[in-house]
């Protein structure tokens, strides 16, 4: 049985409390590794390894930085099969997916990489004749980063790229279900020589090791990609100590279907968008209102696409749509909002059941006749199931689409530019994709609304979160004469 190891202060370290957590392939049900059940201790070594760490991190230049995030970005390339493999096998994710997601994650660290001579402080005016006003932007010291399973990988970079370029230095936990790629990742921040501490991940679960981490004084801020749950949990524990947090919560992302638009594109789009690692991504369609005058048509076409979608063991199949949902308790409340759907009044007309008995596949799902008041159009599904909702007029879909407690993402599909202006001004989500499928850009800001979170990640607003100002007024006193 593999064991994994906690990285800390640039060694692996043992497994002190000789506890451990297995990890599942969600495909077969079987144990692929373990990982240690790590404790408050271990993440106080973590956090004082980053903090003794940070000072001369900080003193590094920038330049000098980046190279260390290239040669991570160059290892992780070179490693790439390997790491796409463990992804397949331990989140049940398709092989095309998980590749994409190994690439992109090498893309970021280059990304940020590239902002080491960009990010910029400022020279502002000042009221009196002898005096410079500097604003300096400052690292905020030790971070920590609370991964999700859904995009185990990718978010690495995303928390720990941009704060390793503006001088920080990060505690990372990742999800229990999928801690085998944040292995490979240890031994790649080992592998380039990156400076002890810079870099420390503990394992183990969110409600020990997160909210260590979460409470721990030394930390300045704490970034969590998760449930709405988790998020209140980490925001209870940095409160005592007013430490900052950066939070990448749920969605309900409503897809907008206009008379006008074109539905080949439409349906292509939602249901790419809908079944993207099985429907487990906040930013996907989890709602789809179309327009009832094209509403016969448009949901042919997408229960045609809905039943040509392939699902499979990823590992053992490269040509699939779908792998499983993560774990048995996902399968059980995805078909349990399901049931309660149509007991609320939903007709189901594809899928609905799991398939087979042995891995945690569910079949693509489509219930029509949703009306706005019921459950699965209010409540995050998490999973491969579309309600269909009909509307009338522009302004009744804005109402319809805004009225969630989520405001991560949305979508929109017309040819006429005037509506799409009028929506986009309209919709009270922090992305809006238009005649486009639901994903974001590394050099966008991936940020939500509402109960979908605080703050945000990616592009130069999301280097910036792990940024802090420092303003020094500079009055020298010459004589001017």
């Amino acid at each position: 049985m593999k064991e994994l190891k906690m990285f800390i202060d640039g060694q692996f370290v043992e497994n002190k409390s000789e506890k451990w957590i297995d990890v599942l392939n969600p495909a077969t049900e079987k144990v692929i590794c373990r990982q240690p059940d790590g404790t408050v201790e271990d993440v106080a070594m973590a956090v004082q390894s980053a903090e003794r760490a940070q000072k001369n991190w900080e003193r590094t230049p920038s330049a000098e930085r980046a190279v260390y995030l290239r040669k991570i970005a160059e290892e992780i390339r070179r490693r790439a099969p390997e790491i796409a493999d463990i992804i397949v096998k331990e989140g049940g994710k398709t092989q095309a997916l998980a590749n994409n997601e190994v690439a992109s994650t090498a893309e970021y660290f280059d990304y940020m990489a590239g902002w080491a001579r960009r990010y910029e402080g400022e020279v502002i005016p000042s009221d009196r004749p002898n005096e410079n006003i500097f604003l300096f932007k400052r690292p905020i010291g030790v971070t920590a980063g609370i991964l999700p399973w859904n995009f185990p990988f990718f978010l690495i970079a995303r928390k720990a790229a941009p704060a390793l370029i503006t001088g920080n230095t990060i505690v990372m936990k990742p999800s229990q279900l999928t801690p085998g790629n944040m292995y490979v990742f240890a031994q790649i921040c080992h592998d380039v020589a990156l400076p002890a501490g810079v870099i420390n991940i503990v394992f183990g679960k969110g409600s020990v090791v997160g909210h260590a981490l979460a409470s721990n004084p030394k930390v300045g801020m704490v970034s969590l990609t998760g449930s709405v749950g988790a998020g209140q949990q980490i925001m209870r524990a940095a409160a005592e100590n007013i430490t900052k947090v950066s939070l990448e919560l749920g969605g309900k992302a409503p897809a907008i279907v206009l008379s006008d638009a074109d539905l080949d594109l439409a349906v292509k789009a939602i249901i790419d968008s809908r079944i993207l690692n099985t429907g487990q991504v906040c930013n996907n369609a989890e709602r789809v209102y179309v327009h009832r005058s094209i509403k016969d048509a448009f949901t042919a076409k997408l229960l045609a696409g809905f039943k040509a979608v392939k699902v499979g063991d990823p590992s053992r199949n490269a040509d699939l749509d779908m792998g499983p949902l993560i774990e048995e308790k996902a399968l059980e409340t995805v078909l349990k909002k399901i049931d309660h759907a149509v007991v609320q009044g939903c007709k189901l007309i594809c899928g609905g059941h799991r398939i087979g008995n042995k891995g945690y596949f569910i079949e693509p799902t489509l219930l029509d006749q949703a009306r706005q008041d019921m459950d699965i159009v209010q409540q995050e599904t998490f999973g491969p199931v579309l309600p269909i909702i009909t509307f009338d007029t522009v302004n009744q879909v804005i109402d319809m689409a805004n009225d969630s407690e989520y405001g991560l993402t949305s979508s929109i599909y017309t040819k006429d530019l005037d509506m799409a202006v009028k929506l986009n001004r309209e919709l009270k989500f922090g992305e809006t994709y238009i005649n486009r499928e639901n994903f974001e850009a590394i050099q966008g800001f991936h940020a939500g609304w509402r109960k979908s979170g605080i703050g945000g990640a990616d592009g130069k607003h999301g280097l910036e979160e792990y940024l802090q100002t420092h303003v020094v007024y500079l009055d020298t006193h010459y004589d001017s004469k």
